[in-house]
């Protein structure tokens, strides 16, 4: 996966200023199966997790040439997540989120990210408990 550029140069001829690029590529729902939790029933089940994530990218290569190559692909993210979800047997939601925020920054070049972690049916009578997070420095701000 190639680092993307986030600065682009303007194309008037004599104007130094640069044009600050933050594009969102997201992922919504992604559902996990993973060991988690502090008690010792949680180590004996696999749960279903649920993620959110947001990642910066500059999309306007992929938009340009049409080329999952210059996109930050998103099968391959899912992918990742799933395998990491899968290995993992942490007991915080909060271990599994920064787990999964390193590897994305490090392994796709996203310079910034924010993961939505939710345990649903972790706290009776409500809808879902979770975290999230975010990490790295957003190029729009």
């Amino acid at each position: 996966h190639r680092a993307r550029q986030f600065l682009r140069a303007p194309r008037r001829a004599g104007q130094a200023r640069r044009q600050i690029v933050m594009d969102i590529v997201y992922i919504r729902g992604l559902r996990v199966d993973t060991v988690i939790g502090v008690y010792p029933w949680e180590r004996k089940v696999r749960q279903v997790l649920e993620f959110d994530l947001e990642m910066a990218s500059d999309t306007a290569a992929a938009a340009r040439s049409d080329a999952i190559a210059d996109a930050l692909d998103y099968d391959a993210v899912a992918q990742r997540v799933r395998a990491l979800a899968a290995a993992s047997s942490c007991q915080l939601v909060e271990t599994l989120a920064e787990t999964v925020a390193s590897a994305l920054m490090a392994e796709f070049a996203v310079p910034w990210l924010r993961v939505r972690l939710e345990k649903p049916g972790a706290v009776p009578d409500c809808g879902g408990v979770g975290v999230v997070i975010e990490r790295g420095t957003r190029r729009d701000q």
